[in-house]
């Protein structure tokens, strides 16, 4: 064989083990990816289950009564029901506040209908000092929430504001949308007309606090005290403070959005230690924080009623009961 022949058979060789490292390398990839899709697969499958497994079955029955207490908060318990009680600290705006609700709120609705629970839902605004139009979405939606009490409808309503949450930073709970979305609650006549009027009303004040007030309020503290001091107080602290400094918070009076705020305070100052509320959502068993793994699913939830003594509620019905006693 001449050189000639020889270097093409060597050229042909080496085109061919080339070929077959090629294809070797093509069998190697459809393998490891064949793997990987399995391995997804079964990922989401297992996830899936789970998500489904910890799913509570949408709550069809009536409601338990709601009562409405003298702070604005509302209680939903079968009548006479001795039974833990559930405190449910939360922000319109929270995100992780909406998951909460998403997941275990028919087991609340449930429970409390069974008797198996005392539900006190204490709506709040912790992001009432964040820039527009964070805070002043929580505070309308807040305010909006406590005007449905009076109707007995705050559950309902609850469930509502929750479902429409706009996304963070983006405007959202306007005056037009939460008339609109108490009124598909088949209010009456009269119920709608004061909701429509309060919540004009509630979000004027929101406006006047979280454009004119509170920024001119939060930059002289700063000046006079300082940041430390500052990010000790709670918002009610701040305006007590500005109330002796030039910053009258008097339009508050009487108005939801003050009593939210007042709200928000009394949760930070209740409790202390490890029970300390941190953030929304928050959720106690008779005066119990419970951890997130335990609160955020309907298996960690359902088992820490369960397994609580009855309690009571540390507030008390505003009134005769207030209005705010109704079923679904």
């Amino acid at each position: 064989m001449g050189s000639e022949a020889r270097r093409r058979s060597r050229e042909k060789l080496k085109e061919q083990r080339a070929k077959e490292r090629k294809a070797a390398q093509r069998r190697k990839n459809l393998i490891v990816v064949g793997i990987a899709v399995v391995v997804v697969l079964a990922i989401v499958g297992i996830g899936y289950a789970v998500l489904n497994a910890d799913r509570q079955e949408d709550f069809a029955g009536d409601l338990a009564p709601q009562t409405l207490q003298e702070d604005g908060s509302v209680v939903m318990a079968a009548e006479g029901a001795e039974a833990p009680v559930v405190e449910v600290y939360a922000d319109y705006q929270c995100p992780a506040c909406r998951q909460f609700e998403l997941t275990t709120g028919d087991l609340l609705k449930e429970s409390a209908a069974q008797g198996e629970a005392v539900v006190h839902y204490r709506p709040i605004s912790i992001f009432a000092e964040q820039q527009v139009p964070i805070s002043s979405n929580s505070l309308r939606s807040a305010a909006a929430a406590r005007a449905a009490a009076d109707a007995g409808l705050f559950v309902q309503y609850n469930d509502l504001l929750f479902e429409h949450q706009p996304t963070e930073g983006r405007e959202g709970y306007t005056p037009e949308q939460l008339k609109e979305w108490f009124a598909q609650l088949g209010p009456t006549p009269e119920q709608q007309e004061e909701f429509d009027a309060r919540v004009d009303e509630e979000a004027e004040v929101v406006s006047r606090f979280t454009e004119d007030f509170l920024p001119p309020l939060a930059q002289d503290a700063q000046e006079q005290i300082g940041q430390e001091t500052l990010g000790t107080m709670v918002l009610s602290d701040l305006l007590a403070w500005g109330a002796d400094n030039g910053h009258d918070p008097s339009f508050l009076d009487g108005t939801y959005t003050g009593e939210i705020i007042e709200a928000t305070g009394n949760a930070y100052t209740r409790f202390s230690g490890d029970n300390a509320l941190r953030g929304t959502p928050s959720v106690y068993i008779n005066g119990e924080l419970l951890d997130n793994d335990t609160a955020m699913t309907v298996r960690g939830l359902s088992e820490a009623i369960s397994s609580a003594e009855p309690g009571e509620v540390g507030t008390e019905p505003m009134g005769d009961g207030g209005d705010a006693e109704q079923n679904s």
